[in-house]
């Protein structure tokens, strides 16, 4: 989630937003403000799809907490997931940690929970070059004993070059353990203080990318659509809140 970085075909490793509590964790490591965002991602050709979530970051004196509400789905399938993260930075590397209480239900089912755990690191080579991975669902839980289905684990690793404060370029591979690995890559261009211009492109399956993000003093907002396939046209939207002082 997050439309930053889906306008950067979330080539997320290596980002450190709010967003990050439902990417790459250690992330929020080098969050500096307490910070609430929403985000809605909607799918025209396929509403039931349709995927909402909330993000609360908060810096304390031994790093940085955040929690994270995320739904999936309509009244007849949908998948609800609370997590609760931390991350710290300890020299050059951040590295975080997530829980997730996972709930899948189905109308005239039984409603079927799991506990699940992320982890994942964050690398500074360089102050423009950046190398970031996690791991999704490590523990790879049984979501239905009667079928044996497990939720899936997947392994992210990417990389982020930044020449200068206004551009970032990033490539990341995606492996989920029963499929193909996915490429991504993105690009983020701060065309002037306070916009930001974003655009990606994945293979395997292919897709195409485009992003805005403006920051209006204690607000950031971001919006994002993409276009191939799967699913074919959607778009999200994110807005953030920075709970500071001007």
């Amino acid at each position: 989630m997050g439309a930053r970085a889906q306008g950067m075909g979330y080539a997320s490793a290596c980002l450190s937003d709010t967003w990050s509590m439902n990417n790459n964790v250690a992330g929020l490591a080098r969050i500096e403000h307490t910070a609430a965002s929403f985000a809605y991602h909607a799918i025209p050709s396929f509403k039931f799809f349709n995927r909402m979530a909330a993000v609360f970051a908060l810096p304390v004196s031994t790093g940085v907490a955040g929690a994270s509400l995320f739904r999936f789905g309509d009244d007849l399938y949908n998948e609800q997931v609370f997590s609760l993260g931390f991350a710290n930075t300890f020299g050059l590397a951040s590295l975080g940690l997530k829980i997730n209480y996972l709930q899948h239900r189905a109308e005239g089912m039984v409603t079927r929970t799991a506990l699940s755990a992320s982890f994942g690191g964050i690398a500074t080579l360089t102050p423009q070059l950046f190398l970031g991975a996690h791991i999704m669902n490590i523990n790879q839980p049984v979501i239905n004993e009667l079928t044996g289905e497990r939720i899936p684990t997947r392994l992210l690793a990417g990389v982020s070059f930044k020449p200068s404060e206004r551009l970032i370029l990033s490539g990341e591979v995606e492996k989920d353990l029963a499929y193909a690995p996915l490429l991504k890559s993105g690009l983020e261009y701060k065309v002037f203080k306070k916009v930001a211009f974003r655009t990606g492109f994945n293979l395997n399956p292919q897709s195409g990318f485009f992003g805005l993000g403006f920051k209006l003093r204690k607000f950031v907002l971001d919006y994002a659509f993409q276009f191939g396939y799967p699913p074919g046209l959607s778009h999200q939207a994110t807005a953030t809140y920075e709970f500071r002082q001007q």
